[in-house]
């Protein structure tokens, strides 16, 4: 069954084009209606819908920088402004609707997605996929608190730092939670700009002030423009062997 997510910060008009794919195409399962860009990032990465239907202007991220950040999702984007259009079939999207959306015109964009068929890919490209988008580096972070979710750019992290059950993501202003554990997290990250220093941290390069050694000989990272002071165990001393 195909599974559809609808982003748009206007609830009574993502309620309505769901109301209408429904009517038009039965068989689609919608699976969520996000009110925002950050929200709707989230709920790609969870549920994988097979296409989404995105405004272009909503608070967070717009509909244009979304469909960059989620290039395993065909896109179709719906907004009242047709000035996008050409950004938007760069951005490779399927198609393009203005609002008010015809039944008629809904119709053969819908025709357009079944055209694309709806046939689970053979398992050689499934897995060429998944291991694509599981390497592919990672430029956001969604963190979330109780019914908030924010949006985190990989360029302010300072470290990562494991606890018992969750990884803190560290930020010069805050500190963020996120489930990741450390092990899956790193294969992820730039390796040219964040190394792992100790089993349980991982730093980025360029938020290190500088490296001293205390009075047992151990290694310390002193942040750049952070009080936190990080260690270095013995299995990762060779990062910074010219001390």
């Amino acid at each position: 069954m195909p599974t559809a997510l609808i982003a748009d910060d206007e609830p009574n008009l993502s309620a309505e084009l769901a109301s209408r794919l429904s009517r038009l195409w039965p068989e689609l399962e919608i699976v969520g209606q996000p009110r925002n860009g950050i929200d709707a990032l989230a709920e790609l990465g969870a549920k994988r819908p097979d296409v989404a239907f995105l405004d272009i202007r909503m608070p967070g991220i717009d509909g244009l920088k979304l469909a960059s950040l989620a290039p395993y999702v065909r896109v179709v984007f719906v907004t009242a402004y047709d000035e996008y259009a050409v950004q938007a079939f760069e951005a490779s999207a399927l198609d393009y609707l203005l609002k008010p959306i015809s039944d008629e015109r809904l119709q053969r964009c819908i025709a357009k997605l079944q055209r694309g068929g709806w046939t689970p890919p053979d398992a050689a490209t499934l897995a060429a996929a998944c291991e694509a988008r599981e390497t592919a580096p990672i430029r956001w972070l969604t963190v979330g608190l109780k019914d908030t979710t924010r949006l985190v750019s990989i360029d302010d992290v300072l470290y990562f730092q494991s606890t018992d059950k969750y990884t803190e993501v560290i930020t010069a202003q805050q500190r963020h939670v996120i489930r990741t554990p450390l092990k899956e997290l790193l294969p992820r990250l730039d390796a040219e700009r964040f190394a792992q220093v100790h089993r349980g941290v991982i730093v980025a390069y360029a938020a290190i002030d500088r490296v001293e050694r205390d009075l047992l000989g151990r290694l310390r990272i002193h942040l750049r423009g952070h009080t936190d002071v990080l260690p270095v165990s013995r299995a990762y001393v060779g990062l910074f062997k010219q001390m």
